[in-house]
């Protein structure tokens, strides 16, 4: 339950979403940095938890609360890795809104630890059906989703 916890899912901002996370053991690879995909995994965790806090849960998605049972597919990611995070750095993963485009939504996202930025990435997801294929945002979620894109 999140209100237990109630920084475990980041916090809802200004611009969008920002989730704070350590960096364990087993997000590094031999030279003590960060493999590549664990940015992934930071980046995704930001986007699952920024989607929650906006009451788009994964759970209701799927089991068509919003008329059929729907995902979000990641479709396309631009990445850039400026520097390297190592053991116990902690970071912020933000998440913003850029553009919210029929089945598609575009978000910014950046790792950071303190005010240096990590790595830099554009995330496109499309929203899919149980068998693939693309569908519309759904009015409440791309309502919910456009309240919480910056000015």
């Amino acid at each position: 339950m999140t209100s237990d916890w109630p920084d475990i899912a980041g916090r809802l901002t200004d611009f969008g979403h920002v989730l704070p996370a350590r960096v364990y053991f087993e997000d590094t690879d031999f030279s003590g940095s960060v493999y590549h995909t664990g940015y992934l995994r930071f980046m995704e965790r930001g986007r699952s938890d920024f989607l929650r806090m906006l009451g788009v849960g994964h759970r209701a998605l799927a089991a068509g609360d919003e008329g059929e049972p729907l995902s979000f597919a990641v479709r396309r990611m631009t990445i850039e890795f400026l520097r390297a995070a190592t053991i116990d750095d902690l970071l912020q993963i933000e998440t913003r809104v850029v553009r919210i485009d029929g089945a598609r939504l575009a978000l910014a996202q950046r790792v950071l630890r303190g005010s240096e930025v990590l790595t830099e990435a554009e995330v496109v997801v499309a929203v899919v059906n149980g068998m693939g294929k693309a569908r519309r945002i759904p009015k409440g979620v791309a309502l919910r989703l456009a309240r919480s894109a910056a000015p």
